[in-house]
């Protein structure tokens, strides 16, 4: 099947793009894979401290160097309910390398914050710099050098991304990604979202609330909704990390179990003391990363992913932008209908066809690259099959040949959309991305005046005291990584949707995040540059007339141009972000930070390689009428 002309033609530009960093990164890799690993060269002392706590025959094992050793470091917490089931997979994987003639050590641990537990809390804003700390904690797992492949464990939202910007230092070695699943489905979703609009209405008090919250997220596993860890087990699947069908198989059922299995069984068996090594550096080039955004497209997935698989990608020394993700959007299909975008949740996406379904669409549109190397040796044709369990062992089947349920899950032939529903966004007031799944047509383009708002607590207080009942764009500045670690304003969505149902027309522009669950009001983020790096963000005044028009891919504050370009930036007082629940100890973070389409990283080598947008016309300002 040959590659559509736009997906060829995207991937020619980024591979030309990224042709400095990618080989020198690839020159890194061949540099440390001819060293081989360390055990064979080590002194007695480092490798008597390396395996001194073994098993016996474990022990014996690594003494002599001829099994090859497989590295966990996972996210375990048994607060967060994504993570709490991989309490159990240490066990499971260090037995199934003994019978795959290898050893596995847990290698280290990685931070696992929740952003449903912090979202509108100080502890929001340690939640993007959490992904840079996992990504060293991973790099302080693996720096050890005894290992000959790596399990990364790990589900949510900055948590998976960490872990492979981690696991790419070290990407002459194999690495599988290990998922834990999503807790099995509670009270529908839109229910849920009609509770919490109910809530900010002030028609329903707290106790009901927290009793719609409570049989929503109610079990062991991930939230259900079609958010930044579901997003995340999509990516690790259509890039090739997983096993086939691992994403979405519920927790601790055999199964999962199964899988979990199998995984450490794959790892031992593709190290570089086999027959057949696949380290992480082949499997994760330009066509993986494209891979990666043609399925977050395809599914209106996560707004958060076009930071993170920026980061993702430069980690390999891949260098994309936001016009890569828009452009892929006009031509990959809407295939999906998973809340926010819908009412499903993943449980019914899965069992309607799920990835293998998914996948097979994708490819037999020519919207994926299916030449690519993945950790099942073979391409994508072995995501297009379903995992099940024969004998106790898990197997793989073909996956439906149709959908099973045509109101969550379609061919590409009949999609819901003929769009992936993420646009780019450029004007007077920089880039920005919108995502618009979730947003009805006749709600994408609006122009209306200015609302300013330094922080999304004060533009709660103003809807509360009824002062937001009229047409306007809320400006939520202040909000990106420099200033406060670019915490997730998802809290603003309720309030925002109750004004639109009552018929007003209301966006929001930040340079601020949502979340994975960005949904029916338009929002234009990540605007970049973001106001405390001299973003035009910080020229609006209230009253100004902005025009966010999603269709025509316009942000513009409609000013006359010698008002606009003789206006002094407003500033704001920062401080209260400076300090408590951990927030001093991430200064360095906020000042080394890039901007959001560059990843939004404090790695200075990785961060701060040029974006090399594309040139777009100027848009003229307009007198305001």
């Amino acid at each position: 099947m040959n590659v559509h002309a736009v997906v060829a033609e995207v991937t020619a530009r980024i591979r030309h793009r990224s042709a400095t960093s990618r080989s020198a990164y690839l020159r890194r890799m061949a540099a440390a894979a001819a060293t081989g690993t360390a055990r064979s060269r080590m002194g007695c002392t480092n490798l008597a401290h390396a395996f001194a706590a073994a098993d016996g025959g474990d022990k014996q094992n690594l003494r002599a160097g001829r099994w090859p050793n497989i590295g966990i470091v996972s996210a375990y917490n048994d607060m967060l309910s994504a993570h709490q089931p991989l309490e159990r997979y240490p066990a499971l994987i260090k037995q199934a390398a003994r019978e795959a003639f290898a050893v596995a050590q847990f290698a280290g641990g990685v931070p696992a914050m929740c952003d449903g537990v912090t979202q509108g809390e100080p502890g929001m804003e340690l939640s993007l710099f959490s992904r840079d700390v996992i990504a060293m904690s991973t790099a302080v797992a693996l720096s050890h050098n005894v290992f000959d492949a790596v399990l990364c464990l790990g589900v949510c939202d900055k948590i998976v991304p960490g872990l492979l910007i981690g696991a790419l230092s070290f990407g002459h070695l194999p690495v599988v990604f290990v998922p834990a699943g999503p807790m099995t489905s509670g009270i529908p979703n839109d229910e849920k979202s009609k509770i919490r609009q109910r809530f900010a209405e002030g028609k329903v008090g707290r106790e009901a609330l927290l009793e719609s919250e409570a049989q929503s997220y109610h079990g062991p596993g991930t939230c259900t909704f079609y958010g930044t860890a579901n997003s995340n087990q999509m990516l690790m699947e259509i890039m090739g990390l997983h096993l086939p069908g691992a994403a979405f198989v519920n927790p601790n059922t055999p199964l999962r179990d199964a899988l979990t299995v199998a995984a450490a069984k794959r790892a031992a068996a593709i190290t570089a003391l086999g027959e057949q090594p696949l380290p992480l550096a082949q499997i994760i080039d330009e066509r993986a990363i494209v891979n990666g955004i043609v399925g977050l497209l395809a599914t209106g997935g996560s707004t958060n992913h076009t930071i993170h698989l920026i980061a993702i990608a430069r980690a390999a020394g891949v260098i994309v932008n936001w016009d890569d993700f828009s452009d892929l959007s006009a031509v990959v299909p809407s295939l999906t209908r998973i809340y926010p975008n819908g009412k499903a949740d993943v449980n019914q996406f899965h069992a309607a066809g799920g990835m293998g379904f998914l996948i097979r669409e994708l490819l037999g549109a020519g919207l994926l690259h299916g030449d690519v190397k993945t950790v099942a040796g073979r391409g994508l044709e072995a995501y297009v099959e379903e995992p099940y369990l024969a004998d106790g062992a898990v197997a793989w089947r073909a996956a439906p040949a149709q959908s099973l349920d045509a109101t969550v899950l379609r061919p590409a032939a009949e999609p819901f959309s003929v769009d992936g529903g993420l646009k780019l966004l450029h004007g007077n007031l920089g880039r920005a991305v919108i995502k618009t799944s979730a947003v009805k047509p006749e709600h994408r383009a609006v122009t209306a005046p200015a609302l300013v708002f330094d922080s999304q607590e004060a533009l709660q207080a103003a809807f509360e005291r009824g002062e937001l009942r009229r047409d306007f764009v809320a400006v939520v500045r202040f909000q990106g990584p420099r200033a406060n670690g670019m915490p997730e304003l998802h809290k603003l969505t309720p309030a925002l949707g109750v004004l639109q149902d009552q018929g007003f027309h209301v966006a929001l522009v930040t340079d601020g995040r949502m979340s994975g669950a960005s949904g029916k009001v338009p929002a234009a983020i990540h605007v970049t540059p973001e106001c405390l790096a001299g973003g035009a963000l910080a020229k609006i005044r209230d009253g100004d007339v902005i025009q966010l028009d999603a269709e025509a891919g316009v942000l513009q504050a409609l000013v006359p141009a010698e008002i606009w370009a003789t206006r002094v930036p407003a500033t704001a007082d920062l401080s209260a972000n400076d300090f408590g629940w951990g927030r001093e100890l991430f200064a360095a973070a906020r000042a080394a930070v890039s901007g959001a389409e560059a990843g939004a990283t404090s790695f200075g080598n990785i961060a701060h390689a040029p974006v090399e947008v594309a040139v777009l016309p100027a848009l003229d300002n307009v007198n305001a009428e």
